[in-house]
């Protein structure tokens, strides 16, 4: 993991995944059960969030906030 890496909206899920494989829950519990699938690693965070109906913002917040580990 690199720490000083950030997770942006822009960022491809298989790419947030990749960077630290703890983050899957963080994913999960805004909705996004299917994050093996092909299409969720080729799309972006924001494309993700839109689909489901979820702040891209608050969505990456949480995310930097477990890299962190302030979660």
């Amino acid at each position: 993991m690199n720490e000083n890496m950030t997770i942006t909206k822009d960022m491809l899920i298989g790419d947030i995944l990749r960077l630290d494989s703890s983050l899957a829950p963080v994913l999960m519990e805004v909705g996004m059960h299917c994050l093996g699938c092909p299409s969720a690693q080729m799309e972006s965070l924001a494309d993700a969030c839109k689909v489901h109906g979820v702040d891209a913002d608050m969505v990456a917040s949480k995310l930097n906030s477990k890299l962190e580990g302030t979660v």
